[in-house]
């Protein structure tokens, strides 16, 4: 969802870009030959060393698979350490590594999750690492009523109350903010990545629906209890559950004046991309 927009953005910004992925056939039929993709995973050192070797920059873009447990193995906690050990030892210059915004609800009103712990590791591991570094804290992706986190099938699901506006992005927008910030190649730096509208969660919803006539699309809404019920019993469920618990109650507020002043303003609104997106 986020990975293809970046990389494409560095593409057409004219680096030379080396993609490392799971599945090599899926990622060429998205970008072509314009790519050299290597295939492997993070548990994999000899392939991290491979993907590395004489590269300048390293972009970051991972994540805690919904239905896995705390105990598995964790791209953004082993996967990471793995990354940084040999990172350290290669010609890499800069690491960009996306993270999130609501993260930093850790803590706010009792809430605990691990998850939240695993990223906020992940940005310490990163900062001590001793390679200059650019942290990006996105708020919530245009992509995920679309593709993402919200969307399931023909349905939007939402839970519980959205308290707080959302400064909605675009993948395209965050992606051309990362390449500038590679292009300056400018010490260390924590970027706030925000676009200029805001939304609840529900007033996102409700807008989305409206406006896009591909096919039909409907809002599903359950109270937050039934998912931490069966977030008892499921994975997955109880990731649904905190993540919307955290996005619902987040007080997030604008934030990106500076990320813009150096990193250029975001210019797609909601409406273009749901536009862009039938």
């Amino acid at each position: 969802m986020l990975g293809q927009p970046v990389t494409q953005e560095f593409i057409k910004a004219g680096f030379e870009v080396t993609l490392f992925a799971r599945d090599m056939q899926k990622s060429k039929q998205i970008f072509g030959t314009s790519i050299q993709v290597i295939e492997g995973n993070l548990q994999d050192t000899g392939k991290i060393r491979e993907v590395l070797q004489g590269q300048d920059g390293l972009y970051l873009n991972l994540s805690v698979e919904q239905k896995s447990s705390k105990s598995a193995f964790q791209p953004e906690r082993e996967g990471l350490d793995n990354i940084l050990n040999i990172a350290k030892q290669s010609s890499i210059k800069r690491i960009g590594y996306l993270s999130s915004l609501v993260h930093f609800y850790q803590g706010q009103n009792g809430f605990n999750w691990w998850v939240f712990d695993i990223k906020k590791q992940a940005v310490e591991k990163i900062k001590n690492c001793g390679i200059p570094y650019s942290i990006f804290y996105p708020s919530t992706f245009m992509e995920s009523f679309d593709k993402g986190a919200y969307r399931q099938g023909n349905n939007i699901m939402l839970a519980g109350t959205s308290k707080y506006k959302m400064f909605l992005i675009s993948g395209s927008d965050y992606g051309k903010q990362v390449v500038n910030d590679f292009q300056l190649d400018n010490g260390n730096n924590d970027y706030i990545v925000q676009g200029q509208e805001g939304f609840t969660a529900d007033e996102a919803a409700k807008f989305y629906i409206e406006n896009y006539n591909k096919k039909r699309v409907k809002i599903m809404k359950a109270p937050i209890s039934m998912l931490k019920f069966f977030g008892l019993f499921t994975n997955k469920f109880n990731y649904g559950a905190n993540i919307v618990e955290a996005l619902n109650n987040y007080p997030e507020k604008f934030e990106a004046k500076t990320t813009w002043q150096k990193l250029g303003t975001p210019q797609t609104k909601f409406i273009d991309y749901i536009k862009q997106s039938q």
